[in-house]
């Protein structure tokens, strides 16, 4: 992997394939650059496509204390690099990963076009305790240094179940997410209070696709019709027959003709 340092001299791990317009993909909570590779793959015959490693994860670095403005120098730097010589950028972030997508954005990182998949913000009196129980939660157990405790709640208020969760304990692959467990708490600070950032969301000027999964919970559509609504250039897409679990394969197409549009066009003219 290639690599640059963001705004706070933290180093950025990042890699580039393809050729064309450039995207960059902007992974969740406890995903590596790794966990881009097959969408990366399904887009990078028609543009340049930049998958990175979230600071605290993979080879990336990570500079103490953390704070989300840190994280949104870390996508302006990936957005600089991926832009090049003038090109203009569309970024795709899923889940809590597109709440730093649209966080970036209403800080004036420049972005031509931006989707997102379900972040997930808890809007409402109800949403609201739910996120602020979790977060206390999700604290105490990463200052008492309960990694698998704090990988292990983030599952199930995933909505992962406790069998499955209890499985996943014993794989080889849970090593890997007890390694980047401390960085739930990025992702928790992302989101706030869990309200939909309304206010902040009104200045963001690009172009905006709001995506969810036609299986996905009720909660997820109300929170992102609420996003469409509140970025001022913004639609709304349902992909029949996904949840939370998103197929690169149904959202591929999906991000290609978003992107794409009139890109092309300027291209050949």
């Amino acid at each position: 992997m290639d690599k640059i340092l963001s705004r706070d001299g933290t180093v950025i791990a990042y890699r580039r394939r393809g050729e064309g317009p450039p995207v960059v993909l902007v992974g969740g909570a406890l995903g590596t650059s790794a966990d881009d590779a097959v969408l990366a793959a399904l887009l990078e015959p028609r543009f340049t496509v930049v998958t990175y490693d979230r600071r605290g994860r993979g080879a990336s670095g990570d500079t103490g204390p953390y704070a989300v403005c840190r994280e949104t120098e870390d996508l302006a730097a990936v957005v600089e690099r991926a832009g090049g010589h003038g090109a203009r950028v569309s970024v795709f972030g899923m889940l809590s990963g597109g709440a730093l997508v649209l966080e970036a954005a209403a800080a004036g990182v420049p972005m031509d076009r931006l989707a997102v998949f379900e972040p997930p913000y808890t809007p409402g009196p109800d949403g609201r305790l739910y996120k602020a129980r979790c977060t206390a939660l999700l604290r105490e157990l990463l200052a008492a240094g309960d990694r698998a405790g704090a990988v292990a709640l983030y599952l199930s208020r995933s909505g992962v179940p406790e069998p499955t969760v209890a499985r996943m304990r014993r794989a080889p692959l849970w090593a890997g997410l007890e390694a980047v467990a401390h960085t739930l708490a990025y992702d928790d600070a992302l989101l706030g209070d869990g309200s939909v950032p309304v206010e902040r969301l009104a200045s963001v000027t690009a172009r905006a696709l709001v995506v969810t999964g036609g299986f996905s919970t009720a909660r997820a559509h109300r929170t992102t019709l609420a996003l469409a609504a509140a970025l001022p250039r913004a639609r709304h897409r349902t992909l029949t027959g996904q949840t939370r679990e998103l197929a690169p394969q149904a959202i591929a197409p999906v991000l290609a003709d978003f992107f794409g549009r009139d890109v092309f066009a300027r291209l050949a003219s």
